[in-house]
């Protein structure tokens, strides 16, 4: 028995909750992970999996084995990236876990952290922000892009503050213009609209709701979804307007007729940061990330997207 592969796929069934998506995930059969797994409880002398008609999670000593999994998965990622390393030049995966809102910024650093460092690949995922923190506590997260103010205070995480979130009512525009800015509109103005938001989990949709109060007023939004792209997709569909920040505005593919309105009274601006956790050594790509995440031909660009829309004409 492979002790580290049998540890892998016990954090994948974890992950996805299901034995066919974590076999799939881990590129075996379903009966190879159940398998492995029996190997696991065996090797250790405890029922590990809770078993019935469907996955019905893990059993106390399970939990306990898991987070040891994490742990030895980790070290030995770190290893691995210390012995690939060639010279000064990291090698390995880096694994980020990205707010909704912050995805079109995420993506391009990690094209760019890539391009830097081709020994570099990169797992995006966007997520909710306790997704993401909870993610680098157990360690199936290296590095995560979302709201500094969840963590700033927080000693367990260290944060590089990246941009500013500025909002804007984001709606169909007129054929053939591209994408405009228009007149600021006031947020109790916005709350007449038919809104579309994201689900009231995600942090984002927290903050907006927070403006909407101190507007004196409260959103019936007619849409709400966990995905930034159905948000998009319904504002090109027709009527539905959407709050978004201004960098995924910017984003939005060229040529679609769209407007934006600055959202005013009050002016809100949400600061976002890199955040990971605290810790005395790094894996090589997550060290490399953040020293990048801090050099000025990043925090340029980082400047640049988060304020194309002011570059936009009215």
């Amino acid at each position: 028995m492979n002790v580290l592969s049998s540890l892998r796929y016990l954090v994948a069934l974890s992950e996805h909750r299901h034995f066919a998506r974590a076999a799939e995930a881990c590129h075996i059969t379903q009966p190879a992970l159940s398998n492995a797994l029996r190997a696991l409880e065996a090797e250790y002398g405890t029922q590990i999996v809770r078993r019935g008609r469907v996955y019905a999670g893990l059993t106390e000593e399970g939990e306990r084995i898991l987070l040891a999994a994490r742990r030895m998965l980790h070290e030995h990622e770190l290893l691995q990236q210390e012995l690939r390393a060639r010279g000064n030049e990291p090698q390995g995966r880096l694994r980020m876990g990205v707010v909704p809102t912050a995805v079109s910024v995420a993506t391009r650093f990690a094209v760019a952290l890539h391009e830097l460092h081709p020994g570099i690949s990169v797992t995006l995922r966007s997520m909710r922000s306790t997704e993401i923190e909870a993610g680098l506590e157990d360690l199936t997260l290296d590095l995560g892009l979302g709201f500094a103010e969840r963590v700033e205070r927080r000693p367990r995480f260290r944060h590089l503050p990246q941009y500013e979130e500025r909002y804007f009512l984001l709606m169909l525009g007129d054929e053939g213009q591209g994408l405009r800015v228009g007149a600021a509109c006031g947020w109790a103005e916005a709350a007449r609209e038919p809104l579309g938001l994201l689900t009231p989990e995600n942090h984002h949709r927290q903050v907006v709701d927070a403006a909407f109060r101190q507007a004196g007023v409260e959103a019936h939004p007619v849409l709400e979804t966990d995905s930034v792209t159905a948000l998009m997709l319904a504002v090109t569909s027709g009527s539905i307007r959407c709050v978004v920040p201004g960098a995924l505005a910017a984003a939005a593919p060229q040529g679609l007729p769209l407007l934006a309105l600055p959202l005013v009274r009050p002016a809100i601006v949400t600061p976002v940061a890199f955040f990971t956790l605290a810790s005395e050594s790094d894996p090589h790509a997550l060290e490399a990330a953040l020293a990048f995440a801090q050099a000025a031909p990043w925090r340029k660009e980082v400047s640049a997207l988060a304020g194309r829309l002011s570059s936009f004409k009215q």
